[in-house]
């Protein structure tokens, strides 16, 4: 199986080291430039390409690292090539790009991951799993936190161009809406605030949203750009009918997590972290090789990747007007 990579920047480059812990072969590169893509080539003793066409002519998978606004005309490229695809998240910029990469897809017989790396990291699995296993109930209400520091780029800075990216709600906050929907279901409506600031010597961009949804769980999604480098900080909190779930960053990093349920029983148990053996990233790209050869479903789907896209719109919307976003308005996302 070749694979070819989309993106030589800070993703392409974890995205090839994960691919280089399977049995795939890194065919070669594609960057913005063939110069900004050589170290990376050079590296794993492979090629660079020309351009997207080139590469695909020569690859069994192609992994797209690129920005935000260019997945779609590269998805479409691909699935009309016949290639399976990674798209690192957001799918897209916008709801009918991306229903329009799934539906090429489809018709294509290609498989699609939508590579949302959180569900892969050992707490946030892990935590899911004690929710799976009815250990706290039914889940009542989420909390979720990510703060970091606002991505800077020498040049073309994507991330800050509105239009390229939706900004931090659509970039960073989508982690976190896509995890509340994986633990508490479909979201119904989305209420969301946010504060931004373009000024170069004091950035600010901080969101938070309010998701409700259809079995009755609220989930308070907190999303920042606004630390100073380089610093990073994620904390969640999932409490149900008969137990709570705890990890912070800052705090739980050899245990792992916490979980406290009703007296009567332990009153905190510790559940022992897992000390990072392989990246998330690796652990995500494994999952999609073996998807692969075996012929199973992705991990992570279209529908789920067009989902998360839509709660993240939603907040988007919903900050801009002052007004809640009823999702069921929109067309259903089929599992």
């Amino acid at each position: 199986m070749k694979i070819g990579i989309a993106g030589t920047g800070f993703m392409g480059e974890t995205h090839a080291a994960g691919w280089a812990a399977t049995p795939a072969a890194i065919a070669g590169f594609v960057g913005s430039t063939p110069d900004h893509a050589r170290p990376l080539a050079d590296r794993y003793h492979t090629q660079v390409y020309p351009d997207f066409a080139a590469m695909l002519a020569e690859v069994d998978v192609v992994d797209i690292c690129t920005p935000t606004h260019l997945h779609h005309p590269q998805v479409l490229q691909a699935a009309a090539a016949g290639k399976h695809i990674v798209c690192e998240k957001p799918l897209a910029r916008t709801l009918p790009d991306a229903r329009e990469m799934i539906a090429a897809c489809e018709a294509a017989g290609v498989k699609l991951l939508v590579a949302h790396v959180v569900r892969f990291f050992p707490e946030y699995a892990g935590a899911k799993a004690t929710v799976a296993g009815g250990e706290i109930g039914q889940p009542a209400v989420i909390r979720l936190t990510r703060g970091t520091f606002r991505p800077k780029k020498p040049v073309d800075n994507w991330f800050t161009d509105f239009d390229k990216s939706g900004g931090m709600m659509l970039d960073l906050m989508i982690h976190d809406f896509d995890y509340a929907r994986w633990i508490a279901g479909e979201v119904e409506s989305v209420f969301a605030k946010n504060i931004s600031s373009a000024e170069p010597d004091a950035p600010i961009d901080y969101g938070l949203a309010i998701l409700k949804h259809r079995r009755g769980a609220i989930s308070h999604v907190e999303g920042s750009w606004a630390y100073p480098p380089p610093l990073f900080r994620t904390r969640l909190e999932i409490a149900g009918s008969d137990g709570w779930l705890n990890h912070d960053s800052d705090k739980n990093a050899a245990v792992g997590m916490h979980l406290r349920q009703p007296p009567g029983e332990a009153p905190d148990v510790p559940i022992p972290g897992s000390p990072l053996a392989e990246s998330p990233y690796t652990t995500q790209l494994k999952a999609f090789y073996n998807a692969l050869t075996s012929d199973a479903d992705v991990p992570v789907t279209a529908a789920d990747g067009l989902a998360a896209l839509q709660i993240a719109l939603a907040a988007i919307e919903s900050a801009q007007t002052g007004k809640p976003v009823d999702l069921k308005a929109l067309p259903e996302v089929s599992a």
